[in-house]
């Protein structure tokens, strides 16, 4: 039995109020994601819209803490390795000396195909094509994680990210209840 066999089982298991919560919480789970959770909340008999809104809900706010931890720690490293080398300089921490963060080697390969793929679909398309059209390619976890690692503004990232994971969210729902719809 899958992982998304048992959350469909545990759906139907559970009060009608704690539904959304297991759609949610399926939404929260990188490659389920919204898409995912809405999939799972409407075969499970819960209403679309609520259904999508859970997953939806559940989707972004893991990418947001996601965000929020990527862009803190970028912070933190730039920071230090900026005052370490204004300290060797003998420039003031607060000087002008503007640095880049150096690119880190992927001992792991997987790992580095998939920054290899994020890469170039952000110097084609930029943050909004990457985060509408990322889904195809990588989890909206990971493509947010990359873009808050690559020095993208929070604020930017989010709304993005929340367009994306509203248009893909509703897409699927659309698509589901139309289909369960044709087989009734």
């Amino acid at each position: 039995m899958s992982l998304i066999d048992n959350l469909q089982d545990l759906v139907g298991q559970v009060p009608e109020v704690v539904q959304p919560l297991i759609v949610a919480v399926a939404g929260a789970i990188p490659f389920v994601e919204g898409e995912g959770g809405v999939a799972i909340g409407i075969i499970g008999g819960i209403n679309p819209f609520v259904a999508a809104v859970a997953a939806m809900a559940g989707n972004f706010l893991v990418v947001a803490a996601l965000v929020l931890l990527s862009s803190g720690a970028r912070n933190a490293v730039v920071t230090r390795h900026r005052t370490k080398v204004a300290a060797r300089a003998g420039v003031p921490a607060g000087g002008e000396t503007v640095l880049m963060a150096a690119p880190v080697e992927d001992a792991d390969s997987r790992s580095a195909a998939r920054r290899a793929k994020f890469q170039r679909a952000y110097e084609r398309y930029g943050v909004p094509g990457v985060s509408l059209l990322g889904p195809l390619l990588l989890p909206t976890h990971f493509t947010a994680t990359m873009l808050a690692a690559s020095g993208v503004g929070k604020v930017r990232i989010l709304i993005w990210q929340a367009a994306a994971i509203i248009a893909w969210t509703t897409l699927t729902a659309l698509i589901i209840s139309g289909v369960i719809n044709a087989a009734a």
